[in-house]
């Protein structure tokens, strides 16, 4: 298993990381936030969850919140 690098920590980065992902089925929509610490370096994670927490996400929440709408293109 591969971390993935996470190299801003803006909410909008977090959120076009966690997108990436998803769309590679690494991460399920619905399993929670905290799920996400596997995939992103000890160091980088603690300001990662900072951020989420500063942007009101709970680490249980699912990946799903932090996503927001997601267009489909294949309907």
């Amino acid at each position: 298993m591969t971390a993935h690098k996470v190299t801003a920590f803006s909410i909008d980065a977090l959120r076009d990381d966690v997108r990436h992902l998803v769309e590679k089925g690494t991460v399920s929509r619905y399993q929670p936030i905290y799920t996400l610490c596997r995939y992103i370096p000890y160091r980088e994670w603690l300001c990662a969850e900072r951020e989420l927490e500063s942007n009101n996400y709970l680490l249980r929440d699912p990946v799903i919140d932090l996503l927001g709408r997601e267009d489909w293109t294949n309907d």
